[in-house]
């Protein structure tokens, strides 16, 4: 007799594998099935997370699981990105440094840099008139990309579809570590954010994941000095793993332990950049976009409704993500927990929330099982509505009711998991 819950995990299974195949084969413009695609199947993961919790899926079931959700991944690898155009930066940023050019120096419309013009590269290239933002580590990527496929899209997703596989080995991993059953890696793994952000518009923050977890299992083994390399390697993608290091520091007890978790993930990013520093400001890029740059912040843009000041806004965040984030640290939480809440808080309180930021809460899920992230990895994909509007009217609108869409079941579950409640919903086998 075929169990009812795994029955329905099968029927989620399914309906959630099928809702990727329009992407191929729509005859709608290409933003409109994007969205829909990525708004249904999204809704989809909902229904899908509760049967997982409810149900106790066989081994065949999850290895066949796990590779359709590698198949999915790799049925786009020549599919030009739709949501982002992020991936010409780093093609441009490539091809820069093949010419050996050092990437920071100049911004793509610079005239000193016309000489490696293409029918592609700069013209695809968002904001042209500045700088790059990402850290060396990510520019190396971006070289090695380039060398594999120069301006075609599969080398560079080809290199996040190896980072994605050793995010699976690591979170296999961390799980028989934790000793939490396997099936939640399907958390991640079939999460649409990640598929949809890496698999088809193919943002480097999938290489900083693996990274991250295998961290986290170093430390968790006892490997410190390792832990912390791998840390401030993924720091060196996008700085979110920086969260998690004032944790460790409050856990060591001597004070040359302590040092080890400053000194070593510090030396490690710092080092990176000694080789363009004396030539070039390599922030100023990043410098601008975190001073300017808004989108999808909640706390932000509720905020600046009444101060109508950026920098003043801005500040103010920084302010109570502090605040907030010491609160966290000093009620003590396992680390992991702690962990998995500083990152919600990130991204609560930042200016800046773009989809594929997400995934760095959707990678936690698996040993987080906490139905805030759940649902965030969900409700970010209403985020589409701008790039909908941008894409067919050339508006980018940010609507007030997709962010309360997006924001309040995030806000009221994360405000009841941090009171202590249970909201790991149909936790068996947990």
């Amino acid at each position: 007799m075929i169990n009812s819950a795994n029955l329905r995990f099968s029927a989620a299974l399914g309906l959630l594998l099928i809702g990727f195949l329009p992407i191929h084969w729509s005859p709608f413009q290409p933003v409109a099935t994007y969205a829909f695609v990525f708004i249904s199947t999204s809704l989809v993961f909902l229904f899908f997370s509760w049967q997982l919790f409810a149900s106790e899926p066989s081994s065949r079931v999850m290895w066949t699981a796990i590779a359709l959700a590698f198949l999915i991944r790799l049925s786009f690898i020549s599919l030009s990105p739709v949501g982002s155009d992020d991936v010409y930066r780093y093609m441009w940023d490539g091809r820069t440094q093949s010419h050996g050019v050092n990437p920071y120096l100049y911004s793509p419309d610079a005239q000193q840099l016309d000489s490696l013009h293409t029918q592609l590269l700069p013209t695809a290239v968002n904001h042209p008139d500045m700088k790059t933002v990402y850290f060396p580590f990510s520019q190396w990527v971006f070289y090695g990309c380039y060398h594999l496929s120069g301006e075609n899209i599969w080398g560079y997703k080809l290199v996040l579809l190896v980072a994605e596989l050793a995010t699976l080995i690591g979170l296999l991993l961390l799980l028989r570590q934790l000793k939490i059953p396997t099936k939640f890696v399907l958390l991640y793994l079939l999460c649409p954010l990640p598929i949809v952000q890496f698999a088809v518009d193919a943002h480097i923050d999938a290489v900083g994941l693996p990274l991250l977890i295998f961290g986290l299992l170093a430390y968790l083994r006892g490997n410190k000095v390792l832990s912390y390399i791998f840390l401030a390697l993924s720091i060196s993608v996008k700085p979110v793993a920086a969260l998690i290091l004032p944790i460790l520091f409050l856990r060591e007890k001597g004070i040359w332990d302590k040092a080890k978790v400053a000194l070593v993930p510090s030396i490690v990013v710092a080092g990176q950049f000694l080789p363009y520093v004396f030539s070039s400001n390599p922030f100023e890029g990043l410098t601008r976009f975190a001073e300017n740059w808004t989108f999808n912040g909640v706390i932000f843009e509720s905020l600046y409704l009444y101060f109508s000041d950026n920098q003043k806004t801005r500040l103010i965040c920084a302010i109570l993500l502090c605040i907030s984030l010491l609160l966290l640290y000093m009620r003590k939480k396992e680390p992991l927990d702690a962990f998995y809440f500083s990152v919600l808080l990130l991204l609560i309180l930042s200016p800046v929330v773009h989809p594929w930021y997400v995934s760095w809460l959707a990678v936690l899920l698996p040993f987080a099982r906490r139905w805030s992230g759940i649902v965030y990895a969900s409700s970010i994909s209403f985020t589409v509505y701008t790039i909908v509007s941008y894409k067919l009217h050339g508006n980018w609108d940010q609507s007030a009711l997709i962010l309360a869409l997006e924001y309040i079941p995030v806000l009221i579950f994360m405000f009841l998991e941090l009171r202590g409640s249970e909201w790991k919903l149909r936790k068996s086998g947990a």
